[in-house]
């Protein structure tokens, strides 16, 4: 082959692996996008959840006080 036959494959060559790497750097832009909307969910689901906790921490009694008899929830004894 003469040089510019190789020359001119190696170009060819160097087109198909550009457009391979392009397609590659797109479908991986796809993904970043999804795992970005994934985490910035789970992130939000995540301070939901530690605003129930709190909200629930604040429920319980203080300093290991046991709540009043006949509150709510407990079970009263038959007579």
């Amino acid at each position: 082959m003469s040089k510019l036959e190789d020359l001119a494959e190696r170009v060819e060559r160097l087109i198909l692996r550009h457009g391979e790497l392009q397609r590659s750097a797109a479908l991986t832009e796809q993904q970043l996008v999804a795992m970005t909307a994934e985490r910035d969910s789970l992130k939000s689901r995540l301070g939901a959840a530690r605003s129930r906790i709190d909200a629930l921490l604040q429920r319980l009694p203080a300093d290991g006080q046991v709540p009043a008899a006949g509150g709510p929830g407990e079970q009263q004894g038959a007579t």
